[in-house]
């Protein structure tokens, strides 16, 4: 994220809870920097399987609000780069 652009991300990160939740999956938040590097910001979500992953991103390139929170970070420049990672949860 660019750091001069805090509250552009925060902005953008917001807009993007709801669109997970639209489409399946379980958002588990936005985490922004506070304390060290503070141009990387990390979202975690899940969904069910990689196949519904796979639904998500090609069904959000034709949904309009997927859109405009794409084009929102196009426009304001807040997302410097982007990375994805998949995980798996491990609890007690």
């Amino acid at each position: 994220m660019d750091p001069y652009k805090v509250d552009e991300f925060e902005c953008y990160a917001k807009m993007w809870i709801p669109l997970v939740h639209k489409f399946g999956g379980q958002h588990h938040g936005y985490f922004l920097p506070s304390e060290g590097a503070n141009n990387i910001a990390i979202a975690l979500f899940s969904f069910d399987s990689l196949a519904s992953y796979e639904r998500y991103r090609v069904a959000s390139f034709d949904d309009a609000d997927c859109q405009a929170a794409f084009h929102y970070a196009e426009q304001t420049r807040c997302v410097v780069s982007s990375e994805r990672s998949f995980m798996r949860p491990v609890f007690e």
